[in-house]
């Protein structure tokens, strides 16, 4: 198990940009693909981007050129750098780890984070 806890979320305009970062705690965290998702309101939580242990990454066509997904195995932490946000990238975030990445990519995990809360402004 792996505990997680988010943190860079805030209120921003379209335009925008915000950095999210994942602390997590644990000794074998460089063994874990990383993800992160979103849940809009009144909608089901949906992955935006992962990354594997060794560093292959995917992301949600939604985001793709706009969103970065990178980890530093060194601090244990993984970002998602957001670029040019949009008003339908409002959620609330969470940050996921999986063992296995196809299993993440699917939008499955074991280890959740509590969420951070994003809201772009039109």
């Amino acid at each position: 198990q792996v505990q997680l806890v988010e943190s860079g979320g805030g209120l921003v305009q379209a335009g925008d940009s915000l950095r999210l970062s994942c602390a997590a705690s644990g000794r074998t965290f460089s063994s874990y693909a990383m993800g992160w998702f979103r849940q809009a309101p009144g909608k089901e939580r949906d992955i935006v981007a992962a990354i594997s242990w060794n560093g292959s990454t995917y992301y949600a066509e939604s985001v793709k050129g706009r969103f970065t997904i990178a980890r530093d195995n060194a601090k244990n932490t993984v970002f998602l750098q957001m670029n040019s946000l949009k008003p339908e990238d409002t959620g609330v975030y969470y940050c996921a780890a999986q063992y296995r990445y196809i299993s993440l990519r699917n939008g499955r995990a074991d280890n959740w984070g509590q969420g951070t809360q994003v809201t772009v402004s039109s």
